[in-house]
């Protein structure tokens, strides 16, 4: 499994992030730990006290550092021991990694690769519960597969008119028509018109429309995809251009998601979703929601299965066609970034 390392990555919500408590988790192999201290900076470290490799993620906040609870060593956000118990010379050695860390759109997201490459400006512009535009829900799933397999997945929705026909209610529209692909500089975008789709309405029924899907997936798996209904016969009236601002739409909604790959062989997958608040409220958020856990359990289904089919035989090789163009895109987009990755780490070496 290829890892792209400088990138922000998605821990956990914010609103999950208890004040003073330690999280644990691992992302792409490394065993992190995540606090708020007490001034309220998001802290990352390795999950790995220097003595003895006790997890720090037992251990106990103090303002602006963590304490192993095993034998006493005190951590600072930078990662430098600062007290050993009864030992007044502290070894240059005894240091953990430090991560940047940032709380933004609802989540916390660490960069585990070269900090000095840490810049916020590539966190993908996601829409938090802080949007007042926005009414949304959120959830999360656990997949006992690779990052990979969720990446392919959703930089191909062909797949909703065979995985979703139940839950989104999604036809083989999708699957006749192909997406404009564009090749972004840390991502791909998806652009097309999918006619004579059922939405949900505000007052709970459904509406034929037609849907302008545009949606970018960025690395190292944060998708970010607004979505609006028009009136049937849009699509056709503009000759499938994309919809100007002026364009009277039946419905908004915006979702964020993002895969954040645990090991090698497992992952874990936040969303929110939610309409616009001048499109829908509370109650459309909440269907919308119901559908999405539907409809991602379905995923989540297909998926686990497909690594089961993987793993007896790794070296299978896949058959591409015709609508594989973004995720061979944003495959090679990853496989380029980690083999930069590497490169410059062999030249400072």
């Amino acid at each position: 499994m290829i890892h792209v390392r400088n990138a922000w990555h998605v821990a956990c919500w914010s609103m999950d992030l208890e004040a003073g408590r330690p999280f644990a988790i691992t992302m792409a192999n490394d065993p992190v730990v995540i606090f708020r201290a007490e001034s309220g900076r998001i802290v990352a470290l390795e999950d790995r006290c220097v003595h003895r490799l006790a997890p720090l993620s037992l251990g106990r906040c103090e303002g602006e550092a963590l304490r192993c609870l095993y034998h006493g060593l005190r951590f600072e956000a930078d990662g430098r021991c600062s007290e050993i118990p009864g030992q007044d010379t502290i070894p240059a050695t005894a240091r953990v990694r430090s991560y940047p860390a940032v709380d933004r759109h609802s989540w916390i997201w660490v960069w585990l690769g070269d900090p000095a490459r840490a810049d916020p400006a590539l966190i993908p512009p996601a829409v938090g519960f802080d949007d007042p535009d926005y009414i949304l829900g959120r959830g999360q799933l656990d997949y006992d597969a690779q990052a990979r397999l969720i990446h392919d997945n959703l930089c191909d929705f062909t797949h909703l008119a065979f995985v979703h026909a139940n839950s989104f209610g999604a036809d083989e529209e999708w699957a006749r028509t192909r997406p404009r692909v564009t090749q972004l500089p840390r991502g791909v975008r998806f652009e097309r018109w999918v006619r004579g789709q059922n939405r949900s309405t505000i007052n709970g029924g459904l509406e034929p429309v037609d849907l302008w899907s545009c949606y970018e997936y960025h690395v190292p798996g944060i998708l970010l995809m607004p979505s609006a209904s028009y009136p049937a016969g849009t699509a056709d009236r503009l000759r499938d251009a994309p919809p100007p601002p002026d364009v009277p739409r039946t419905g908004v909604t915006f979702t964020s998601q993002a895969v954040t790959a645990l090991t090698d062989r497992t992952s874990r997958y936040f969303f929110s979703w939610g309409p616009h608040r001048d499109h829908g409220d509370e109650a459309l958020r909440d269907r919308l929601m119901g559908v999405a856990a539907m409809a991602f359990a379905e995923d989540k289904t297909m998926i686990e299965a497909q690594q089961k089919v993987i793993d007896r035989d790794p070296a299978r090789p896949v058959l591409p066609v015709t609508f594989d163009k973004g995720v061979v895109l944003y495959n090679r987009l990853v496989e380029r970034l980690a083999r930069d990755e590497r490169e410059a780490v062999s030249a400072a070496a």
